[in-house]
């Protein structure tokens, strides 16, 4: 058996604190996060139950770093690293053989790679298996809202970040155009060559009114994609963590189906000891892809850097599926998306795309 420990770390400081300290939720957030930057790396839970349908097993921890987003993009880079790497040490520790790197974490710096030589045991990002389960998720996405790919304009919202390029490489084929938007015009043009005359790049976040299909996965420590931004009855699949999608989304615009990207059924009688929000026996890909590594008792950095290739996409979907991982369903907003709430998104994208009545 090789143990594992996947790092994970508050998004909404009052709202993220008070899973584990109920009296967060009272206080100023200036007041958490000055007390999050000052917590020490800790065990949070032991994952027991991951049983694998080839029946090999394995064991692991949730180990907590206190640092948000904005703290990690804020804060000295040395600083951050030091807080991740404590979080190494503590899961080496415990006898884990592998790290998995969650949320913000794995962006910080230079996606994992400095922390994967510093680190007592091999880390992973997570994002090759990411990759894969958010392409799966956003084409089965547009089947059942009755986008043929082939017509539609797909765009890429951090395209030139490891799991936007890696994305975009894969999916511009299966669409008419694509739309590449990243903060550096100059790497966004790049991959547009590379991606040929159909992939247009650009800078600015309003021509997302001309797609079909939307991959968001920057990081962004603040949602970037607002309700006016959409066009009516397409899909978004948010990766990102914390997520690009406003909340106005959710309310504003009924005619439109939001996807959260990677969320993975894992195989067994999982107990994951802490509530981060899914339901029983799911986790982000990122996680998973750490439990897939475990179980092939495969104790090496994977996924790091800025770079994901397509053949590390394409082996881990193939290990996935050795050991029993599938996408497991659709989640927006935290919460499940039915069949029935995408035949009301359909309906309301329906009505305002009718001629009017003169």
């Amino acid at each position: 058996m090789t143990p594992f420990a996947f790092i994970i770390h508050p998004i909404d400081p009052k709202r993220d604190a008070a899973r584990k300290y109920w009296f967060a939720r009272y206080l100023p957030v200036s007041w958490v996060e000055w007390g999050l930057k000052r917590i020490s790396a800790r065990v949070l839970s032991e994952i027991e139950g991951v049983r694998s349908i080839t029946g090999a097993e394995t064991r692991g921890w949730f180990i907590g770093c206190g640092l948000t987003p904005k703290q990690m993009l804020e804060l000295p880079t040395e600083f951050v690293y030091g807080k991740i790497l404590e979080c190494c040490e503590l899961a080496a520790s415990k006898g884990a053989k592998l790290i998995g790197l969650g949320a913000f974490t794995a962006v910080v710096g230079d996606g994992g790679l400095t922390l994967s030589k510093r680190s007592p045991i091999p880390v992973t990002t997570g994002n090759s298996y990411t990759v894969a389960t958010a392409i799966e998720g956003t084409l089965r996405a547009a089947e059942e809202m009755g986008i043929e790919t082939r017509q539609a304009t797909l765009a890429v919202v951090g395209a030139t970040g490891s799991i936007g390029h890696t994305c975009a490489t894969i999916l511009a084929p299966m669409f008419a155009n694509t739309l590449l938007i990243g903060r550096d015009l100059e790497r966004t043009r790049a991959l547009a060559d590379e991606l040929g005359a159909a992939a247009r790049p650009t800078t600015d976040i309003v021509e997302l009114k001309n797609a079909d299909v939307i991959i968001s996965v920057t990081s962004s420590d603040s949602e970037i994609i607002e309700p006016e931004h959409l066009k009516p009855g397409c899909v978004v699949c948010d990766v990102a963590r914390p997520r690009d999608v406003s909340v106005r989304v959710q309310t504003e615009r009924d005619d439109v189906l939001v996807i959260e990207g990677g969320v993975v059924e894992v195989p067994g009688d999982v107990k994951f000891g802490f509530d981060f929000g899914f339901p029983p026996k799911t986790a982000y890909a990122c996680m998973s892809e750490t439990i897939i590594l475990a179980l092939e008792n495969r104790a090496e950095s994977f996924t790091v850097g800025k770079n994901v290739s397509v053949a590390q996409v394409e082996e881990m979907q193939t290990l996935a599926a050795k050991h029993g991982f599938h996408l497991a369903g659709f989640r927006s907003f935290e919460k499940p998306v039915t069949k029935e709430k995408i035949r009301l998104v359909k309906s309301a994208a329906a009505k305002l795309s009718a001629p009017a009545v003169v």
